[in-house]
């Protein structure tokens, strides 16, 4: 169950993040604009089929990108822009983050 809960959190984590941009960059008062909500949809779907999630905590600690070029150049946009934000919208979403994923590396770098 871990696993899930961990899928979960970054789902959820990756659309908090995205509505926040939409919210400031697009102005959508309710939702999201077409372009978010199909980046949302496709994070949503590789975080589904991503088969290391057992082993790593979030998408940015991953080797392996399995986002396509230019859904990957959106999402660091969002990411850039709602990161620092975060502690302010959600902040305990935000250190939880930020915790797990020092966690995570400091974890790689003792097994390297």
């Amino acid at each position: 169950m871990k696993q899930q809960d961990k899928r979960e959190r970054e789902k959820q984590l990756v659309s908090e993040m995205i509505q926040l941009y939409c919210r400031k960059k697009h102005g959508a008062l309710e939702g999201l604009c077409a372009d978010c909500a199909a980046l949302e949809a496709y994070a949503r779907a590789r975080s589904d089929k991503c088969p290391f999630m057992e082993t790593k905590t979030f998408c940015s600690n991953c080797k392996v990108h399995c986002y396509n070029a230019e859904m990957r150049e959106k999402i660091r946009e969002v990411m850039r822009f709602a990161g620092p934000r975060m502690l302010f919208v959600h902040p305990v979403m935000a250190v939880r983050h930020v915790i797990e994923s020092t966690r995570e590396k400091r974890r790689k770098a003792e097994s390297q």
